[in-house]
Parts: C-alpha cells; structure tokens; sequence
C-alpha cells in the first residue's frame, strides 16, 4: 500500500479515494517538486479535516468552505436579480437545512437555484459546501457545491404544525397552534436609526407546555386584539432564544390568526408548600384573597402599580404580588388562577411571596385543569369540582398565614350547635361548601347544588365552625 492510501486510509471522509489522489497530484505539481506524494497528501488531509464539520452548531463566519450532511427543513421562493456588466441575470433561493445539533440558512445560486425550484423538497438529505458567513439573521452558508444524499439519515422532525415541545433554537416557518394564556400590551422603543419600533408579547400553551410570543412592528398591535382564553395559530414565526428561554417570534412575514378549536393545556405546576426562596417557577390554584390595586410613585419619578392577591392549592397558600400591567388582570376571589414565571421572594412578617412581573403570565381558568395543582398525593375525591378543594384549609403544608385565617373562622364561630345565619361567596364547590364573606370563611354542610361565585345565606346549626345548613337562599343575580 503506497503513501497516498496510507494518509487516506487515516483519514474520516466522504471524498472518494480517485478524488483524494487525484488533489494530492495536483498540490504536488503546484509545489514544484519542493513536497513528496506523502508530504502533499497529508496537506489535502489537514485541509479536508478543516472543511469536515461535527455539525451545523460547529459553524462559524470566518471558516474557510465547509462541508456538512443536513435535512431541507424549509424552502423559499427564487428569486432573480440583475448582475453589474451581464445580460443574463443572476437567481438566488434561501433554503432552511438542519441536523441534529441545530439549523442554518443555506443560499443557492443560479443553476443551484434552478435546481432547486424545480427538483428540491421538504425532508430531502442534502450534502452540503459552502463558504460560512454572517447573515440577517445569524451565521448561513453561500453554497458552491449541494448533492442529494438519498441513503443519509438525519433524525430531524420536518413538521406542518408544531407543539411547543418540538420547538428548537433557529426554527423558522413555524406554525403552532396553542391557547392563549396572557396578553400585553403595545410598548415602543427606538432603534439605532432613529426610527420608532413597536413589540408585544403573548404567552400560549398547548398539551406539551407554554411558549412566548413575541410580537414586532406592524404585528404588535396584534396582542390588544386578542383575549386570554382564545385559541390561535401562529404562522410563519421563528424561535430565538432570551435570557436562557426560547421564544417565539412573529415579524412581518407571520401572524396570529384567532382559530375555532379547543386547544388543551395543562400547567406543570410546582407545589406551593414546597416553595423555597429564589425559585422562578410556575404555581396554580384559587384565589382566596383579593386587595385593591394600588399606584407607587418610581424613583425615577414614574407611576407604578401592583396589586396583592393570594393563592391557595392542596399543599398551602401564597400571597402574590401582580406588577405593573399585571395588576390589572381581572383576577376576582374564588378564581382559579394559573402564573407563570414567578419569582419567590421574602414577604411581609418573614413570609415567603410570589412576585409576578413582565416575563410572567396571569391566567384565570374556567376550571382547574385536570392534573393541575403541583405533585400533591391528595386524592381526587378530596378535591372540589372547579379544583378549588384545598379551600377546605386541612393541608398540613399551609403556611402560618392560612392557619390563622381558619383559626379566625372558628374563634368568631358561634356557640356549639346554635342556629347561625350567614352570607358570603361561594369558593369552594362540591363537599363541603365554603362560603367567604370578604373578613371570615365558613365550612358548609349542604346538598344544594351550588357554583363558583354564588352569593347565598345559609343558616343552621353551627358546631366548630361548621354549619349544617337547613335552608340555602341564591341571591338572585349571583354570579354562577
């Protein structure tokens, strides 16, 4: 075996051996006789292994030609511009390519192009080389040379639709569909020419998760359009990454289209009673508490606004504070309540808060999801109907605050087994009733069928705070 086989037989490459010999003789020639056949083959090795990447995350500007095995993902249209001191003009089509360790935008020129109109699809095994380089919207590669790899597999997932679990940094053409969980407003910024821009944000969640939207320019407006609650698509977003998390972007090219289908989420939410201090995570339950929204006057001069509300699951409660646009969630007691991105705090009186700014999300729920409410071992039947049974306030997890707030209840309670009258809001469905009337709860003993938010009197026997009920009136005009 001579030198030449030698060097290839070392070497990991998909050029074929006729190929290697054939450049080793040509850099002997070049050289002038000052390298050997073995001297020179090594050269064409170094420069194959400098062209050979890992995969698409190991491309950088600056990299001499590259060569890479990669899934079309995505294909634009061709097209044509005119070239100085030629007749004929010049073509160019952006094609999205990617492999297993990320995605780039690959530009085919002319006959490539051509090419490509004509013969390329979705899903085809590209060879790829080309020149990398620093593109609009990130590193992407001028192609000389593109080959149909039809044996190659690249285990990438090439969808029409995308959940958010599937989503990856540098997707684009996205289209995903998902239930909007909360909506901002328009806010302006100028840009480094002078210009005014315009973003937005929404934050979406399908059976898989939750995603923020990013919303640009003309499309900004789109958030003060749409409600929390509704089903949308998004389509022809992109995903970026920022401070850690992916998001989901929407310029010109996209939108949010309002659809007519039920789209399922289900919060993965932690467990408020096993919350510990700088956490940054999701909680859900019933509002129990509900303060006014108050106004702060900034260092800076300008006016802020926060408002307290606290929350209760099957493990405990937590007072959470709602800044800014927040506030002005419309968040009533006996809500229940899903947050996103909450940072927990040190509260009032040495007390852990949950404290809600603009990277969270305030979503009030018709009901609570099923398998909501953190990891509790709680069984079901212990839980109310609407989810709200950890008003009953037997959680060994609540914290002091909730505590005294059911031993209120029972000290004001009256003597054991006398006849007692009283109006609140109903917080908790189901078995047992409880019944808030803005100071104290009652635990109620009833069979009536009663809803969330029913304003009712009851009266009966009252024994350690609990009331057995023998009449149970619905105010008339009630929220049901």
């Amino acid at each position: 075996m001579g030198v030449i086989e030698d060097v290839y037989d070392d070497l990991d490459t998909d050029v074929e051996f006729e190929e290697f010999e054939a450049a080793v003789k040509d850099k002997v020639e070049q050289m002038g006789g000052l390298a050997d056949e073995e001297t020179a083959a090594m050269l064409i090795a170094h420069e194959l292994r400098d062209e050979e990447v890992n995969g698409i995350a190991d491309i950088e500007p600056g990299m001499e030609d590259v060569k890479f095995l990669a899934k079309v993902v995505s294909i634009g249209d061709v097209r044509t511009f005119e070239r100085d001191g030629e007749d004929e003009d010049g073509k160019v089509v952006n094609i999205e390519v990617a492999d297993e360790t990320g995605r780039i935008r690959v530009s085919l020129w002319d006959e490539m192009a051509a090419g490509a109109e004509e013969n390329l699809e979705v899903g085809t095994v590209l060879r790829v080389a080309g020149r990398p380089k620093d593109g609009y919207s990130g590193v992407e590669v001028s192609a000389s040379k593109v080959e149909v790899d039809p044996d190659a597999e690249v285990d990438v997932k090439v969808l029409d639709t995308y959940r958010v679990e599937d989503l990856a940094l540098g997707l684009s053409d996205v289209n995903l569909k998902g239930k909007i969980l909360d909506a901002g407003t328009v806010r302006t910024f100028d840009r480094d020419d002078g210009s005014e821009g315009r973003v937005s944000n929404l934050s979406l969640g399908d059976a898989t998760g939750r995603i923020r939207v990013t919303m640009w320019d003309e499309r900004a407006d789109l958030a003060e359009e749409l409600d929390a609650g509704q089903s949308v698509e998004v389509v022809d977003g992109y995903v970026r990454e920022r401070d850690g998390s992916l998001e989901l972007h929407v310029g010109s090219r996209g939108a949010v289209e309002v659809i007519d289908e039920d789209i399922e989420y289900v919060p993965e939410t932690a467990n408020i009673g096993s919350l510990e201090l700088g956490q940054t995570v999701d909680i859900a339950g019933g509002v129990i508490e509900a303060d006014p929204k108050r106004t702060f006057d900034r260092d800076d001069g300008s006016e802020g606004q926060v408002r307290n509300i606290r929350v209760r699951d099957d493990t405990g409660d937590i007072r959470v504070a709602l800044w800014g646009e927040k506030a002005d969630t419309d968040v009533d007691l006996a809500d229940y309540v899903v947050l996103t991105d909450v940072e927990i705090k040190d509260g009032w009186q040495e007390d852990l808060e949950a404290s809600a700014g603009w990277r969270s999300s305030v979503t009030v729920m018709d009901e609570a999801p099923a398998g909501a409410g953190g990891d509790s071992d709680t069984d079901a039947d212990q839980t109310s109907s609407q989810g709200l049974g950890a008003f009953s306030g037997e959680s060994s997890g609540s914290p002091a605050s909730a505590q005294s707030s059911t031993q209120s209840s029972t000290s004001s309670a009256s003597p054991s087994g006398e006849v007692v009258e009283f109006t609140g809001t109903v917080v908790q469905a189901g078995t047992p009733v409880i019944l808030d009337d803005g100071t104290e709860t009652k635990t109620v003993e009833t069979d009536a069928d009663l809803g969330l938010g029913d304003e009712v009197t009851v009266s009966g026997p009252e024994t350690d705070g609990r009331i057995s009920a023998d009449s149970v009136e619905v105010h008339t005009g009630a929220k049901r």
